[in-house]
């Protein structure tokens, strides 16, 4: 059975920082490429970040860019994303998910299998 866990989610003032955590489980981490996805109210889904299973690529979305870091830790099953700078506009629910089998750098939610159960995120003005 797979499973990702996330852990990390909060209130944060503008400026700040957050860490997000989500252990995969049931499956080779190593095998899997890891998103962070976000919802914000009233909006769709939106790709944040990808690590790649192949080691060192990545992709973020311009929203993003310069101000979060996705990282893996295939040792321990977990991807993080580390959120410096936040904005006001970063408020969502953070979902990370595991893409399908061989999927280099998958950008759309039709390309992950797996999905964690969401992180909520707060950023105050």
């Amino acid at each position: 059975q797979v499973q990702l866990v996330e852990s990390g989610g909060g209130l944060v003032q503008a400026g700040g920082s957050l860490r997000l955590s989500c252990v995969l489980s049931g499956r080779a981490f190593r095998l899997y490429s890891m998103g962070w996805f976000r919802q914000a109210p009233g909006k769709e889904r939106e790709l944040a970040t990808v690590a790649s299973w192949k080691g060192g690529v990545t992709y973020y979305a311009d929203s993003v860019k310069g101000r979060f870091t996705i990282s893996r830790d295939n040792a321990e099953n977990t991807v993080h994303l580390q959120m410096n700078s936040l904005k006001p506009e970063d408020t969502a629910v953070y979902y990370c998910a595991s893409g399908r089998i061989q999927s280099q750098l998958p950008v759309s939610p039709r390309d992950y299998d797996y999905w964690g159960q969401g992180t909520r995120v707060t950023v105050s003005s």
